[in-house]
């Protein structure tokens, strides 16, 4: 289950990112969701009812697109808009996908580029240019159902998770925290909406991107040949983010490969899983 506020103005939209958002758990775990149920809070006092008919409409547009039925819900009167979803799928016991289980020698694949969360700041302050606004909603609303089925086609996969509140370094830390091995992480090779750089220089950042990287800076080496502004990103909050996928090196290529021929162009190989450094993500 998972819901948020809202982070677009147009009610639609909020509904299809966040329904997204809500069926990424369960496709990063190699799963296919099923059944969904609506979680909604609205303020039926102060806003007309047609925002709370747009929202689900918006996630009702997303679980069509992603063969979901929808089979109820549960709404209460809160002061401040809330929706999301709870969601059931299924998956073989032998095939579950867990976020811990990389091993040396994997490559690091990212679905999906960076920066939701200064894009969002931007707008809040009215100094995000229309087309960072686009890619940024393009990318929150976008299913991760494409690269989910591309991992089911592919040998190797040892381990994912999906990207969002903690941040790309963030979700990183749990799946080497107190294990087995480290992550060494290519800044240049991590995707990035274009555009960005110039907010974060400006130092137009989310809060909670401060709050990520205060909490899991002790696990970092971050190198001086990783650009200051690159490390912010890494720890950039995002909304219905990408899948950081481990995969056999020797199966890398062809996931992502799969993944690029599914319409996901900014999938990229970003890093390695590494038996030194234990427990560390190294970023350089």
């Amino acid at each position: 289950m998972d819901f948020f506020t809202p982070i677009v103005d147009d009610p639609r939209t909020f509904g299809r990112i966040a329904a997204a958002n809500a069926l990424s758990d369960v496709y990063a775990k190699g799963a296919k969701p099923l059944t969904a149920l609506n979680i909604i809070c609205f303020p039926s006092e102060k806003m007309d009812i047609s925002i709370l008919h747009d929202i689900l409409l918006g996630g009702l547009d997303t679980m069509n697109e992603a063969d979901v039925l929808l089979v109820g819900g549960h709404s209460v009167d809160d002061r401040e808009i809330k929706y999301g979803l709870s969601v059931t799928g299924i998956v073989h016991p032998d095939r579950v996908i867990r976020n811990r289980g990389a091993r040396p020698g994997d490559r690091l694949i990212l679905t999906k580029p960076l920066g939701t969360g200064i894009a969002n700041t931007a707008l809040k302050a009215n100094m995000a240019p229309e087309a960072l606004v686009e890619a940024s909603i393009r990318t929150m609303a976008s299913l991760n159902r494409a690269a989910a089925e591309a991992m089911a086609e592919t040998p190797g996969v040892h381990a994912c998770t999906d990207i969002t509140g903690f941040g790309f370094l963030g979700h990183a830390a749990e799946m080497v925290e107190d294990g087995d091995v480290g992550f060494r992480i290519h800044a240049s090779r991590v995707p990035l909406f274009q555009g960005i750089r110039d907010f974060v220089e400006m130092g137009i950042l989310p809060a909670g991107l401060y709050r990520n990287r205060d909490f899991r800076m002790a696990m970092m080496d971050i190198r001086p040949e990783c650009p200051p502004w690159i490390a912010d990103v890494l720890f950039d909050p995002q909304t219905s983010g990408g899948l950081l996928i481990a995969v056999a090196a020797e199966s890398a290529d062809a996931l992502l490969s799969r993944i690029h021929n599914r319409g996901i162009p900014e999938a990229a190989i970003v890093g390695d899983v590494t038996e030194e450094n234990r427990g560390k993500i190294t970023v350089f």
